[in-house]
């Protein structure tokens, strides 16, 4: 595990072991906060040693960004820390998440200690605000990347955990196109002096409008081939004729990763737009 202090009270720490994925801690007399956790149980506890034996204080929070299990796994060894989480990510935690860990522990010896842990604070709308020890935590909705996911802002220090909101290439997989699309334009009207990736380095203030740009641009290239290849009545296959170069984005980071998310984006969006140009079909009267 990596660990990276970006301010004064701030500190990311990166997965060696999968994705690089990324968690956070804001440490504060009163206690820390842990925003994510890391899905291995040796890094995770790395994170929880160094709180609670280098700087003195417990964990009295963690914050669940969303329900998927390389952020959330390692939740259960802050055995202390109430979790704060969008109520969506409870609902699938409590469903998805039961079904994925059972799978994991049996596939898994590492990961067979993990258990399940549901958040017991949780909101819908608005902004969340979380003080503790002289720090304000903001947490607000922000589907796209998954229909749960939030992002959280050390108000005091204008530092925000994205989570995989931003990643070095948007995946939505498992979320919305039009969702991502008004909340990275949402990004762009905020000022940030860092941003920390769910997955990857950080993002350092004179990068961040560029950085959010470039995920809006990928995002409707990606939805204008595809519509594009729709119209002219192309198949399934002809999806992986759209290379991720052309969309702005490269294939070098997270190892070589991002070219396996690119490709499952496209046929995700592919398969979304097919099934709404059906719908559209089957809803218009048919002339005489």
């Amino acid at each position: 595990m990596l660990r990276e202090r970006v301010a004064n009270n701030v500190f990311v720490f990166t997965s060696e072991l999968y994705a690089q994925v990324t968690a956070g801690a804001i440490i504060t007399p009163a206690g820390a906060i842990v925003i994510d956790t890391l899905p291995y149980p040796v890094e995770t506890r790395q994170i929880v040693q160094f709180i609670e034996e280098r700087h003195g204080v417990p964990v009295r929070y963690v914050v669940n960004t969303h329900y998927h299990a390389d952020h959330t796994y390692g939740t259960c060894f802050f055995k202390h820390a109430r979790v704060v989480s969008h109520h969506l990510c409870y609902e699938l935690l409590n469903t998805r998440g039961r079904e994925s860990l059972a799978r994991t522990r049996r596939s898994s010896r590492d990961m067979a200690e993990i258990r399940l842990v549901l958040p017991d604070i949780v909101f819908d709308e608005g902004v969340l605000s979380l003080h503790l020890g002289g720090t304000t935590l903001e947490m607000w909705h922000a589907p796209g990347h998954s229909p749960d996911s939030i992002i959280c802002m050390v108000k005091e220090e204008r530092i925000l955990f994205a989570a995989d909101t931003l990643m070095p290439l948007p995946f939505l997989a498992d979320g919305n196109w039009e969702d991502y699309i008004g909340t990275l334009e949402d990004l762009l009207t905020r000022p940030f002096e860092n941003v920390i990736q769910g997955h990857g380095e950080v993002i350092l203030r004179g990068e961040v409008q560029e950085k959010v740009k470039e995920d809006l641009e990928y995002l409707r290239c990606i939805h204008d081939k595809i519509s594009e290849m729709l119209r002219k009545g192309k198949d399934f296959d002809a999806v992986e004729q759209i290379e991720i170069e052309a969309c702005g984005k490269s294939r070098i980071p997270l190892n070589g990763l991002v070219q396996q998310l690119h490709r499952t984006n496209v046929e995700t969006l592919y398969q979304a737009l097919k099934n709404q140009r059906e719908e559209i079909e089957v809803s218009q009267p048919i002339a005489n």
